[in-house]
């Protein structure tokens, strides 16, 4: 039996101990509900709980490791949370906005179904911004969340519950979605390791499907569960267009990377990076070269265009969206949802060709730098967080200069426009406020396998990250 306590242990050694019959998934299960309740003050991760279905699934799941003539699923007996935007059948989907308040989903969304077809035990459901349109995490619906580590701090989103219940422990996976850099934000913020597959290796539900931006994806406390939990969400899906085939299936490969050449920028020649980030970026830099790779500082030639590029992109389709409910159902929106909404009126189909040719160049650049490069390391965040309360009209100043409030603190934006880019997120270290840093990974278009490989040498060389108490924030539950 493992001396960790069981709200830490990842989903590797749960399934390890649930083959061995040292531990049971209904004591996981009871330990993480009743984790649960004693966060909502402190952090407000969770908005809703099944607990009753949770255990008696997990009943079911003991009962199949205990019988040796019952196969086990993948992730039979894992428990895990669901942001509130994906579907699951028969229960609430708010999408963090109170004109949702009510709304059942007929229908698991695939990432859902798969995960249960699994085994995995679906425990909770983790908040959002409204309309995952924020990377802060709080909205009318659900209020604040916070940081496990700082709680002046937010937790990042829009997978913002996701990175705050991994990090305190309510859950060893969760479920992500980028769609400018959704899951890698929290991801670092949070101190948490985060995927955004290439677009379409996992399937999604219209009509953000078809939105090359869009990534469903899994977050986890580790790499290897991460790996895990990305073999069972991807692979084709029939309602799924966009889906790739076959299904890739990754493998824990720990064969290191000595020999690799790897690429890196601390600001993409242009972006302001508070110290601490660049700091711990070039100590992980360190670690990759004691690896044995060859690491070489690259020059992008990017500026703030690219990332206006980008949120002309997010304004024109994802922000229009949002428009419909500027209607009698305004007030009910948050500021940020309905400043983001009235920015999209004003963005024309001109506005987003543009937006597509930037796309082009960078990629026509970055793409032929990469043949001669295994993996691009870069921060994931150029400042570790900002506050929990944070909104699109408030000012965001880095090393003395004003940036756009939008995305101009986050460096995951890029990756969205260079979709087919595997990117895993992965801690870097502390910022002095005790909030996480964190680097990316960012593999050549559908090389999924060698950001895994990377982020498993990297996290075995650091020692993981939530091993002993000591590697854990400091919480009062």
């Amino acid at each position: 039996m493992s001396d960790t306590p069981l709200s830490w242990l990842s989903a590797t050694d749960l399934l390890r101990l649930y083959r061995d019959r040292k531990i049971s998934p209904v004591e996981v299960v009871s330990d993480l509900l009743a984790r649960i309740p004693d966060s909502a003050a402190s952090l407000n991760a969770i908005c809703f709980t099944y607990g009753d279905e949770a255990l008696d699934e997990a009943r079911k799941s003991e009962a199949r490791y205990m019988s040796s003539a019952q196969n086990t699923g993948i992730l039979d007996g894992i428990p895990t949370v669901l942001k509130d935007e994906n579907m699951m059948a028969g229960k609430v989907t708010t999408y963090g906005s109170l004109l949702y308040a009510d709304h059942v989903a007929g229908k698991s969304a695939p990432v859902v179904q798969r995960l249960i077809d699994a085994g995995a035990l679906i425990h909770a459901r983790t908040t959002t911004p409204e309309f995952s349109c924020a990377p802060f995490c709080h909205s009318k619906q659900w209020g604040v969340t916070r940081n496990p580590w700082n709680a002046d701090y937010t937790p990042g989103g829009s997978s913002g519950g996701a990175g705050a219940a991994l990090a305190a422990g309510l859950t060893p996976l969760a479920t992500g979605s980028d769609i400018g850099g959704s899951i890698r934000i929290p991801a670092s913020a949070c101190g948490v390791v985060g995927f955004k597959p290439p677009y379409g290796r996992v399937p999604s539900t219209p009509p953000f499907n078809l939105d090359h931006y869009n990534h469903p994806g899994p977050m986890a406390r580790t790499v290897e569960d991460c790996l895990l939990m990305q073999n069972v969400l991807s692979g084709p899906h029939p309602e799924d267009i966009a889906s790739l085939k076959p299904k890739l299936e990754l493998r824990a490969d720990r064969s290191g990377i000595r020999g690799w050449k790897i690429a890196y920028s601390l600001d993409f020649g242009f972006m302001e990076i508070d110290p601490a980030v660049r700091s711990n970026t070039l100590s992980a830099l360190e670690v990759f070269r004691s690896l044995g790779a060859e690491v070489t500082e690259v020059a992008l030639p990017w500026s703030w265009e690219v990332y206006h590029a980008a949120a002309t992109h997010h304004k024109t389709l994802f922000g229009a969206w949002l428009a419909e409910y500027l209607d009698a159902r305004e007030d009910q929106l948050t500021t940020y949802a309905r400043r983001f909404a009235r920015e999209a009126l004003a963005t024309t189909t001109r506005d987003y060709l543009t937006s597509l040719d930037v796309e082009g160049r960078i990629w026509s650049q970055f793409g032929p730098m990469m043949e001669g490069y295994d993996l691009f390391l870069c921060p994931t965040l150029a400042l570790p967080a900002v506050p929990a309360e944070f909104d699109f009209a408030d000012p965001l100043v880095i090393n003395g200069k004003e940036v756009d409030s939008y995305l101009g603190w986050t460096m995951a934006w890029p990756f969205n426009m260079l979709s087919r880019c595997p990117v895993l997120s992965v801690p870097s270290g502390h910022a002095p406020n005790g909030v996480p840093t964190g680097i990316q990974l960012v593999g050549r278009t559908y090389e999924d396998q060698s950001v895994f490989t990377a982020g498993l040498a990297y996290e075995t060389a650091m020692g993981g990250w939530y091993g002993s108490a000591a590697t854990r924030p400091s919480l009062p539950f």
